[in-house]
């Protein structure tokens, strides 16, 4: 900003706000910020819709009530609707301000989702809103505007193709295939185990290598694509499903690099197994499942909610589980029996029973022979329910309000499909 007082002030619908030039420049809102690198009056009357220079004043006719709520998510980082503003209406000044639904809390994001999926809308962007400035753009600044905004569309609509399988039918098409490589994946890898799968390779060699070839082939171009649509490259890597995808494919070419070299797996001893510990990983490209199911998409969603539950759960457990391995231990084996139950002959040793008779499993290889060890697994197994019921309840309506938000969503994007199929 190479103009007006080192103050800026920002009038909203009546409300000012006073910040330093620094201040602008790292504005966390994106309208803001970009008021900054404005060099003239003209560039700040696109972003805003009036400009005092004698007093460095920004004008913006927007809602006042609503900017205070943005503002309060600027400073503490939390974003929720406005009491009695429609959510479509405060939703329209988050794009204004250039925020976005991701940045609204869980419970408010759901309030969205429900009123477009109520009025048929499938979703808003920036460009829905009306800039101020635009009408007195001159042909070329709107020529280009138009190119850039149809390649951010462009970019976006294929990163949605292969992140969201919902979002269009040739994301559906795409998972589809994506899926049925998976699956054929995952028949070659539990054949691989069986006794006569040696014999079977020798015959048809090549077209088991074909198979694996093209399977390999397929993820790995989809990781890169994927890799090259990506937003945030650094957010991209550090995706646990990304990570999957990288430890599945890895151990293909790290076999080629290998065989290649005139090592074969078989012989390298310490590699020979760590190698067939990392082609055993090609079974975590199941989880890729995830991206194309919704039950499994609930699941990740409800354990990523409900962490502190499942924490809590293992706390029960584990402390339960001390107690009463250490008194299976004293009563089976530590008191001077004339015949030691042996099974118990240690508290790691007795953990196993505990842990197999509180989930009421029950194999049957290990269990107490005195009274007093009967009445405790006894004890056990009925404090085993009691402790595995009570965070039940919580985790269930986690799962109930994480389908029913994820369902709203695939709805959204079913009538994406339906309209792209009958235009």
């Amino acid at each position: 900003m190479k103009f007006g007082k080192s103050i800026c002030v920002l009038n909203v619908g009546g409300t000012r706000y006073a910040f330093t030039r620094e201040v602008i420049r790292d504005f966390p809102l994106r309208r803001v910020s970009r008021l900054h690198a404005c060099a003239t009056e003209k560039e700040v009357l696109e972003l805003c819709d009036d400009y005092d220079r004698d007093l460095n004043e920004f004008f913006f006719d927007r809602h006042a009530q609503a900017f205070v709520f943005i503002m309060l998510y600027v400073r503490s980082g939390k974003l929720r609707f406005v009491p009695g503003v429609c959510e479509l209406s405060f939703y329209t000044e988050m794009l204004y301000w250039g925020l976005e639904s991701a940045h609204l809390d869980s419970c408010c994001q759901k309030r969205l989702d429900e009123r477009m999926s109520d009025i048929g809308m499938d979703s808003l962007s920036e460009g829905d809103v009306m800039l101020p400035g635009d009408e007195c753009q001159s042909p070329e600044d709107t020529v280009q505007r138009i190119a850039l905004s149809g390649r951010a569309k462009w970019l976006e609509r294929m990163r949605k193709t292969f992140e969201e399988p919902n979002s269009s039918l040739a994301a559906q098409l795409l998972a589809t295939v994506s899926v049925i490589f998976v699956i054929v994946s995952m028949i070659m890898l539990c054949a691989s185990t069986l006794p006569d799968w040696d014999t079977a390779k020798r015959n048809t060699v090549e077209e088991h290598r074909i198979v694996e070839a093209v399977c390999i082939g397929w993820f790995t171009t989809e990781c890169i694509v994927r890799f090259l649509l990506a937003r945030d490259k650094c957010d991209f890597i550090r995706h646990p499903l990304n990570i999957i995808d990288a430890i599945a494919i890895t151990p293909y070419y790290v076999t080629m690099v290998m065989a290649g070299a005139g090592m074969p797996g078989a012989g390298l001893g310490v590699a020979g197994v760590m190698l067939r510990v990392l082609r055993v990983m090609r079974v975590f490209w199941l989880m890729k499942l995830a991206r194309h199911f919704l039950g499994l998409q609930t699941l990740g969603l409800t354990l990523r909610r409900c962490y502190r539950e499942m924490v809590m759960l293992m706390v029960f457990v584990c402390v339960a589980m001390a107690i009463y391995s250490a008194l299976a231990q004293l009563l089976e084996h530590g008191l001077d029996l004339d015949s030691k139950n042996q099974d118990y002959a240690s508290i790691p040793a007795a953990a196993w029973w505990v842990i197999i008779s509180m989930t009421t499993v029950g194999y049957g290889d290990v269990y107490p022979v005195t009274i007093g060890g009967r009445v405790l697994g006894g004890m056990c197994v009925v404090s085993g329910i009691v402790l595995l019921a009570l965070p039940i309840t919580f985790i269930y309506h986690s799962f109930v309000q994480c389908y029913h938000e994820l369902k709203l969503r695939s709805a959204r994007y079913a009538r994406n499909v339906s309209s792209e199929i009958l235009q």
